[in-house]
């Protein structure tokens, strides 16, 4: 055997291996839960909030990371010893970060300097190293330019996310919450409501529905500052924003890759400081706090709660809690810091807080 094959051999143990990890790691992990969002019976619509917080990493994104690993490593893209670098704004770097150490890899985070630093502790403390970059339009540009220099692989979520998920199952986030409806009294739900930050929940969740036949519709919510929702209303994929979204893990100044605006059946923009009420609103409903993302996707699934009950149709909705709020107490949960954002919370939290009493949204 020559000195070729045999670090050919090599490396696919270590692949093999490396997979074999991976496997473990999610067999070892149960699956999140569906919990009811407490809403008055009479009001005959039920609403779900699937808790991406009780992953191993603490969010939505775990899920995400696992596949683009998985990918990565089957498209012989890491090997042993290979550097990996994420563009991403925090979670996606924790839950990547996390993968990486178990299989003994650099992890470095390109990120905005304005990323919370609750996010970047738990980058770090998962062994990660975050590179910081000022404008959020250089996430790209920077992290391809340090896995060149590195010999490093740039996992690049917001191509991958919608590509390395498999969106026919497989125990993904879709058959998931089809599987724990199954004894709702309203098992098919009216509507399933996500953000989108890669574009790849989103694609994952409309692909499956379609592919099993469900009468289910999809809509997303998009918060200000990403182009998401113009470029899907005006059918414009190609607007760009300079400007980065508050909201961390959803919103993008332009439209990723992973973006399948044809399997979204609505959209909803959502402001800010709606998404950052909502969360306080229902901090003593929930007993706990959520990020803002959460916020974002609560706020569009309150509006169609109210419209269901407005045309007196029973049914249930679906939506995301897609992490905790701890990693927030310094922005989201801050009132210097909101007030520095030049924000005011009050007219949306009574918005909220008014829905949660009457079931009724503003026209």
């Amino acid at each position: 055997m020559t000195a070729i094959d045999r670090c050919h051999a090599k490396t696919r143990e270590w692949v093999c291996e490396a997979v074999r990890i991976i496997e473990a790691d999610a067999n070892r992990s149960a699956d999140t839960h569906l919990l009811p969002f407490p809403l008055p019976p009479e009001w005959n619509v039920r609403l779900y909030l699937k808790d991406e917080s009780t992953h191993p990493t603490g969010s939505l994104k775990h899920r995400l990371a696992r596949s683009l690993f998985l990918y990565a490593l089957c498209n012989g893209w890491i090997v042993e010893g290979t550097p990996v670098i994420e563009a991403s704004s925090g979670s996606t770097a924790v839950s990547e970060a996390y993968f990486a150490r178990l299989l003994g890899l650099p992890f470095i985070a390109v990120m905005p300097r304005t990323t919370s630093a609750g996010k970047v502790e738990l980058i770090e403390r998962q062994g990660g190293r975050c590179h910081f970059v000022d404008e959020p339009s250089q996430l790209y540009v920077e992290s391809h330019r340090l896995a060149a220099e590195l010999g490093g692989h740039f996992m690049d979520q917001f191509t991958h996310a919608e590509r390395a998920t498999d969106w026919r199952g497989n125990n993904n986030i879709a058959e998931s919450i089809f599987e724990q409806m199954a004894l709702e009294p309203h098992p098919e739900p009216e509507w399933i409501v996500v953000g989108a930050g890669t574009g790849g929940t989103s694609a994952t969740i409309g692909r499956y529905i379609r592919y099993q036949r469900q009468r289910t519709r999809l809509a997303v919510v998009d918060p200000e500052h990403s182009v998401f929702f113009d470029a899907w209303r005006d059918s414009q994929p190609e607007l760009t924003s300079c400007q980065g979204s508050r909201i961390e893990g959803i919103g993008r100044p332009r439209v990723e890759p992973s973006f399948v605006g044809q399997v979204i059946d609505r959209m909803i923009k959502v402001p800010d400081a709606a998404s950052l009420a909502t969360i306080r609103a229902v901090e003593p409903v929930l007993g706990r706090r959520v990020g803002g993302s959460t916020g974002t996707n609560l706020w569009g699934a309150f509006q169609i709660v109210a419209e269901l009950r407005a045309a007196d149709r029973a049914g249930s909705v679906v939506t995301l809690l897609c992490d905790g709020g701890d990693r927030y107490a310094n922005t989201y949960y801050d009132d210097g810091w909101i007030a520095a954002q030049g924000l005011d919370l009050a007219p949306d939290k009574e918005t909220v807080e008014r829905f949660l009493s009457t079931g009724e949204w503003p026209a």
